[in-house]
C-alpha cells in the first residue's frame, strides 16, 4: 500500500514537458485574430453611409391586424432588396422572427428593425423597415416603433378585411402624423375579396381604393409597387450633419460582452466610434465603441448621419441604464429632449417564484436582462410564505405573460410557477385610496373595521369584429363576463355590401385576462377579432377569496371574485386542489372562504393503515378496540398537523387551466 503511495506521489512531483507553441501555431494565431479584424473593416467599408443623405432615406414601419402578412411582406422586401440571399419559395419564413417563442407561435412579439438598399431611378435609396406585432398586448412596440418612421405600410389581409387592431393600429399611425400607404395582402387565396375590402377600407379609413396595392406577400406579386410607393409617398426625414448631435433611443438588448446595445434613430449632427455621449435621461457619460446598422444582423460602419437608424454600443452596463425614450448628445453640446414615450399602464399583474428557493438571485438577473427588450413589464419584490422570494410583474395582457414566461424558460433556462392572474383595483378608504394588485393586500371588504368605502375595478372598452351570423353568440358571451354598454354596426355604410358587424361594449378588465379569448375564437369559429383600451374604472362588488387547508389560509392562492362568481370559483378550486394536494395521515379539509363564510368544501380522506390485519379470531370488540385507537391517534394528529402544499402541487394547479 505504502509503495503505490509512493509512486503516486512521485508521478504527481514529476516535472511536466513545457507546452512549446511552434511559430507556425503562433502565426496561424495572430493571422486569425487579423482576419477577424479586416473582415469588421471590410464591412465598415461595404456601407458607406455618407453616400445616403436624408434626402434617400425613408424611414417606415408595417403596422397591421394579427397573422395578415406583415413577417412575408418584410421577407420578400429584404429578398428584392438583396439584403438577404433569394432561395427557394417557402426557404425565407420570418427572418425578423428571431426570437424561439415566436418561430414557435408563429407571431411577431417584439419589434425588429432591417436596413435595406434599394437602387430606384439610378438612385440608391436607404429604405429602414420596422417590422411591428400585430396583437393588441404588444401594441407598446408598435408605439415606440412608429415614433423612428415617417410612413407606415397598413397591411390588411384580403380574405378577413378589417379587423380590430387594423383599427387600432392606423388611429395610432394617423395620430402621429405618418404617411400611411394602404396595402392589401394574400390576394391569391381563393377566399380573397379584394373588391370588397377595398370598398371596406375606403368607409372605415377613408382611403382611395385607387391608392389600395394589392399584393401577395407569399408569392411576391405586386411587391414591386409597394417598393415604388416607399420611396414616391414617404417624406424622407429631416436633419443637418451640421447639427449637434441628436440621437433619440427607441430600443435596446443585451450582449453578453459589450453590454446593453441600444437602437438609435440620428435626429442631427453625426455619430461615430470614439465619441463621447450623454444622456438626457440619466446624465451619464459613455464611449461610443462601435456603430452600425441592422442589415439585417448587425453590420458596423464608420459613422451613423441624421435620419439614419443603427445600433450603437457605448459600455452601457446596467440595463436600467438605456431608458426607452431617451435622448442622447455629445458631451458639452447640450440639446433639447425629444419627447418620451408615455409609460406603458400594466393591465395584469401576476407573482412569479422560482421552483428552488435558491434560484432567486439568478431569476431576478434574468428578469433585468429580458426586460432590457421588454420595457412595458413593471417589477416589484414580493414574498409568500408557501412559495418564498419572488417578484410580483405586470404585464399589459394575458399573452403578453405567458409569452414571457415562455421566453424566461428558452433563453435564461428558468424554471418557474406564476400566481393566478390578477388586475390593479382602486380601494377607497374614507381618508385614502389604495391601488391593490395582490389578492394577499386586498381588505376584508365585509369587516367594518377596515373602513372601505367603495372598491373599484378597472374596466376596457372592447371591439368585436364579427360575421353577422356569429352576433348572437358575441352578444351572449359579452353578457355572460358582465358586459355593458353594449352596441353594434355593419363595418360598412351600405349594409347590402358587408355581412361584418362591429360590436362594442364595456367589460371588466379581470373578465378578459383569463379565457375570454379563446371562448370568443371557439363561438365564432376563429372569425371574430378582438381590440380593447383603457376605460378607467368603475365601482363593483368584489370580495377577497381564501382556500383553507386544515383551518389555515393558503396566500399564494388567494383571489379576488365577483359576487356574481363566487360560488362558481370556490367550487372549481377546491376541486382542483382536491386532485393535486397529497393525501395526509390525517382528515384534510378543504375550503373556500370569502370573510368567515365558506363557499366550498371538498374533504381528503386520509392514508388508513390496516390495524385489524394481524388480528384472527376473537370478539369483534377486540378489532373495534383497535380501530377506535386509531381513529382517536388521527384525531389528535388533525389537531396539531400542518399541511405543507408542496411546490410540485402549486405548479400543477397554477400552470393548468382547467
Amino acid at each position: 500500500m505504502l509503495g503505490c503511495w509512493w509512486r503516486a506521489c512521485l508521478r504527481v512531483s514529476a516535472p511536466r514537458p513545457a507546452i512549446v507553441v511552434t511559430p507556425t501555431q503562433r502565426w496561424l494565431t495572430t493571422t486569425s485574430a487579423r482576419c477577424t479584424a479586416s473582415a469588421r473593416e471590410q464591412a465598415r467599408d461595404n456601407v458607406r453611409m455618407e453616400e445616403y443623405p436624408c434626402e434617400v432615406i425613408r424611414n417606415f414601419s408595417i403596422i397591421a391586424h394579427i397573422d395578415h402578412g406583415k413577417s412575408t411582406l418584410a421577407d420578400r422586401l429584404l429578398e428584392l432588396t438583396g439584403t438577404i440571399d433569394k432561395k427557394e419559395r417557402g426557404i425565407n419564413k420570418q427572418v425578423l422572427d428571431k426570437l424561439k417563442v415566436e418561430r414557435e407561435r408563429g407571431i411577431t412579439v417584439k419589434a425588429q428593425t432591417a436596413s435595406m438598399i434599394h437602387k430606384y431611378a439610378s438612385k440608391n435609396y436607404l429604405l429602414n423597415l420596422i417590422d411591428t406585432p400585430g396583437h393588441v398586448d404588444f401594441a407598446w412596440e408598435v408605439s415606440r416603433s412608429l415614433a423612428a418612421c415617417q410612413g407606415a405600410l397598413l397591411l390588411v389581409d384580403a380574405s378577413q378585411g378589417v379587423q380590430a387592431q387594423s383599427l387600432s393600429v392606423f388611429h395610432a399611425a394617423k395620430d402621429r402624423g405618418l404617411t400611411i400607404i394602404p396595402v392589401l395582402n394574400k390576394i391569391d387565396l381563393p377566399a380573397a375579396q379584394p373588391e370588397i375590402v377595398a370598398a371596406q377600407m375606403q368607409s372605415t379609413f377613408g382611403i382611395n381604393p385607387e391608392d389600395v396595392i394589392k399584393i401577395s406577400a407569399k408569392s411576391g406579386k405586386g411587391v414591386d409597387a409597394v417598393l415604388q410607393a416607399i420611396v414616391d409617398r414617404i417624406p424622407p426625414p429631416s436633419g443637418s450633419i451640421d447639427d449637434p448631435l441628436k440621437a433619440f433611443l427607441f430600443d435596446s438588448s443585451y450582449d453578453q460582452y459589450r453590454g446593453v446595445v441600444s437602437l438609435v434613430a440620428v435626429q442631427g449632427g453625426l455619430l461615430k466610434k470614439g465619441d463621447k455621449i450623454v444622456s438626457c435621461y440619466t446624465r451619464k457619460k459613455y464611449d461610443v465603441v462601435d456603430v452600425g446598422i441592422m442589415h439585417p444582423e448587425e453590420v458596423p460602419t464608420r459613422s451613423l448621419r441624421p435620419g439614419q437608424v443603427g445600433w450603437v454600443a457605448c459600455n452601457m452596463k446596467e440595463s436600467s441604464e438605456a431608458h426607452i425614450g431617451d435622448t442622447l448628445h455629445r458631451i458639452g453640446v447640450p440639446v433639447e429632449p425629444m419627447p418620451g414615450f408615455k409609460p406603458a399602464k400594466a393591465m395584469v399583474y401576476a407573482g412569479i417564484f422560482p421552483v428552488d428557493s435558491s434560484d432567486f438571485p439568478k431569476l431576478e438577473e434574468s428578469i433585468k436582462r429580458l426586460t432590457l427588450t421588454d420595457r412595458s413589464v413593471e417589477i416589484k419584490r414580493e414574498s409568500s410564505t408557501a412559495l418564498g422570494q419572488g417578484l410580483r410583474l405586470g404585464f399589459l395582457g394575458s399573452l403578453h405573460m405567458d409569452v414571457f414566461r415562455q421566453r424566461l424558460e428558452d433563453e435564461h433556462n428558468a424554471n418557474v410557477i406564476i400566481t393566478a392572474p390578477t388586475v390593479p383595483y382602486k380601494v377607497v378608504y374614507r381618508d385614502r385610496t389604495v391601488f391593490v394588485s395582490n389578492p394577499t393586500d386586498f381588505p376584508e371588504v365585509t369587516d367594518v373595521a377596515t373602513h372601505v368605502k367603495e372598491v373599484q375595478e378597472p374596466v376596457v372598452k372592447a371591439s368585436i369584429i364579427v360575421p353577422e351570423e356569429y352576433l348572437g353568440d358575441m352578444m351572449d358571451l359579452c353578457f355572460m363576463h358582465r358586459a355593458e354598454d353594449l352596441d353594434h354596426r355593419y363595418l360598412d355604410a351600405s349594409e347590402a355590401n358587408s355581412a361584418r358587424i362591429i360590436l362594442t361594449c364595456t367589460l371588466p378588465l379581470s373578465e378578459i385576462v383569463t379565457d375570454f379569448f379563446d371562448k370568443l375564437k371557439s363561438r365564432s369559429s376563429g372569425f371574430a377579432s378582438f381590440d380593447y383600451e383603457d376605460a378607467g374604472y368603475k365601482p363593483s362588488q368584489l370580495s377577497k377569496m381564501l382556500f383553507l387547508l386544515n383551518g389555515k389560509p393558503v396566500d399564494a392562492l388567494g383571489l379576488i371574485v365577483h359576487r356574481s362568481a363566487e360560488q362558481e370559483v370556490g367550487r372549481a378550486w377546491v376541486k382542483k386542489l382536491h386532485k393535486v394536494i397529497p393525501r395526509q395521515l390525517f382528515e384534510v379539509p378543504i375550503q373556500a372562504a370569502i370573510g368567515k363564510r365558506i363557499i366550498a368544501r371538498e374533504t381528503l380522506s386520509a392514508m388508513r393503515a390496516d390495524v385489524t390485519a394481524g388480528l384472527y379470531g376473537g370478539h369483534h370488540e377486540r378489532k373495534l378496540k383497535h380501530l377506535n385507537n386509531q381513529k382517536e391517534s388521527k384525531r389528535k394528529m388533525k389537531r396539531v398537523g400542518s399541511v405543507e402544499l408542496p411546490q410540485e402541487a402549486f405548479y400543477d394547479i397554477l400552470s393548468s387551466k382547467k
